[in-house]
């Protein structure tokens, strides 16, 4: 069929449906509803057979939907309605939520029902953003392959939404207002880790901390101890200990409710009211553990992004994994496994640029300890979704393992980047020159499966991000007992020689450097203004071009193959 993908931003979730649709053998045009005008225009110019929106904030306009299937993907269970779902469902200590497919009509989220799934919501409240990736991303994905196969049925008829059924559970909510994010530091500390998450990545739990207000993400439990609530008592690691009505969180990220402040680890927002505190223990975003026989270098970084300081500790600690009498070296990624370097703190530096290079020196002294680990063989646990040098960094491994449902974005043109990170030497190593050119050069994503088949990973497993890191767990152990260990390590070792020889990994990284500088300093191809938009959030006024259907091509033969093969 021929399909029309509406989105608000062609975020980890509509990429994922993006590239199940292709897979199913659609041809999908994907358009970023910044106007009614431009979905209007879209739709004449697609001629689609369906038209699907996942999560879209934007109101459909009635031509549209009058004229064309056009099915909304909520992020609630039948009956839900109104844009804060997923907020409401974390505040409310919802027992089960789920993804429903409905028909737009006149009243929003009122039309017929599609389908939808249900899941179990987990006892310790989520993050917004990590369910919303979770199983929200799962279920919504699963629901667009399921509406496209029921479009294609002429004998389909989907069920009215009906209150009175036993399946519809959901009712209309309205929109979460200021005073619903607010919360005190008196409360317990329960209802400030629900609070906060449910409002994380955006906006934020709002409260007064240090005599200003702020908007406070990335919350964990801290130790039980007696204090004055809202006194901030340690740090760690860009964290800070705050004291609640009953106990302590760490706040790993905070944004001081002021013009043009940024989204920013919390010490760094804190500044000179928290240099003093000790650093306390209990709280790191990298850690190692081993067996007798595989050593795990974990790291969770909030959405991704590495500062320079983050990557130091990575590097240090990859170097002190490798010095180890372990047989196998594992890197486990987190929520998201990396998005490369960290704009919004290279943003908020008093000079910008000269953070971004000293940033990307810091993740290259990761890739470096990756790529020439010879003591040991390394594995690359791909959990959560990757994007620019996150892709990258993992690729210097023996072996990637990705999970199902994971999309990699292996490109830096989006963001003025020549790129770094000695892409130049992983990655057509892995899956060949030409192929490295197209995916650096048409930015497109890539599925976990797609991966596999392209060699950027060497096995896809299924399963939750906790089941998927036990498999992985396994792999390793049996990769580190195995008869042909020794002779794998051999051909690491005489791989990474040869490479050596015929060019240094020094002269990969001095010729990308050389770029990356161009980019950086010379803002060549425009890294300042595409980093200040993203960190900015500043609204989208058009489809990228990397995304955009041609659209004059698209006149000439609307909603064929040949248009959107420029997807």
């Amino acid at each position: 069929m021929r399909i029309l993908l509406l989105c608000s931003s062609f975020n980890g979730l509509t990429q994922r449906a993006w590239l199940e649709l292709r897979r199913a053998g659609h041809d999908v045009t994907v358009e970023l509803a910044v106007s009614e005008q431009v979905m209007l225009e879209a739709a004449q110019l697609a001629k689609p057979d369906l038209t699907i929106c996942p999560f879209l904030k934007e109101k459909i306009p009635a031509p549209l939907w009058q004229n064309h299937r056009t099915i909304i993907i909520h992020p609630g269970p039948p009956g839900d309605r109104g844009p804060s779902s997923l907020d409401w469902a974390i505040a409310d200590a919802e027992p089960e939520w789920g993804v429903t497919a409905l028909q737009a009509v006149e009243e929003m989220d009122a039309g017929p029902i599609w389908g939808f799934r249900t899941f179990a919501m987990p006892a310790e409240p989520p993050r917004k953003s990590a369910l919303y990736n979770g199983p929200v991303a799962d279920a919504a994905v699963e629901l667009v392959v399921e509406v496209a196969a029921k479009a294609m049925d002429a004998g389909f008829a989907p069920v009215p939404l009906d209150y009175r059924s036993p399946l519809v559970r959901g009712r209309l909510r309205p929109a979460m207002r200021h005073g619903d994010r607010e919360f005190s530091w008196s409360e317990p500390t329960d209802a400030v880790l629900r609070r906060v998450r449910s409002a994380d990545g955006a906006p934020g739990g709002r409260v007064l901390l240090e005599g200003r207000m702020m908007r406070v993400f990335d919350v964990y439990r801290g130790p039980v101890v007696v204090g004055t609530p809202g006194s901030v008592v340690a740090r760690r690691e860009g964290a800070v200990l705050v004291h609640t009505g009953d106990g302590t969180v760490w706040v790993g990220h905070l944004r001081a409710e002021e013009p043009g402040a940024i989204k920013l680890p919390a010490a760094l927002v804190l500044g000179d009211r928290v240099a003093g505190l000790e650093e306390r223990p209990g709280y790191s975003e990298v850690t190692y553990d081993r067996s007798d026989a595989v050593g795990v270098v974990s790291f969770d970084f909030y959405n991704g992004a590495m500062s320079t300081e983050q990557c130091r500790r990575l590097a240090s600690a990859l170097r002190y994994a490798a010095a180890q009498d372990t047989r196998v070296v594992v890197l486990r990624g987190g929520e998201v496994f990396s998005n490369g370097i960290h704009l919004n703190v290279i943003e908020a530096a008093r000079h910008p640029e000269l953070e971004a290079w000293m940033n990307i020196n810091a993740i290259n002294q990761v890739c470096r300890e990756v790529i020439a680990c010879t003591g040991q063989l390394v594995v690359t646990s791909v959990g959560g979704n990757a994007g620019a040098g996150g892709v990258m960094m993992g690729l210097g491994a023996d072996r990637v393992l990705i999970r199902e449902g994971v999309v990699l974005n292996p490109h830096y043109r989006t963001m003025g980047l020549f790129g770094s990170e000695f892409w130049t030497y992983v990655l057509p190593r892995r899956v060949g020159a030409s192929v490295a050119g197209r995916l650096t050069g048409e930015a497109l994503p890539v599925g976990a499966a797609q991966a596999v088949e392209l060699g950027l990973a060497d096995r896809m497993m299924v399963g939750s991000r906790l089941e998927f890191e036990r498999s992985v767990l396994e792999y390793a152990e049996r990769l580190a007992a195995g008869d042909d260990y020794e002779r794998l390590l051999g051909i690491r070792r005489e791989v990474r020689e040869a490479d050596e020889r015929r060019k240094p990994l020094e002269a990969y990284r001095v010729e990308e450097l050389a770029e990356m500088s161009r980019d950086m300093f010379d803002d060549r191809n425009g890294f300042r203004q595409a980093r200040q938009a993203f960190v900015r959030k500043r609204k989208v006024v058009a489809t990228p071009e990397h995304l955009a259907v041609h659209r004059e091509l698209s006149g000439a033969s609307a909603g064929s193959g040949a248009a959107t093969s420029h997807m």
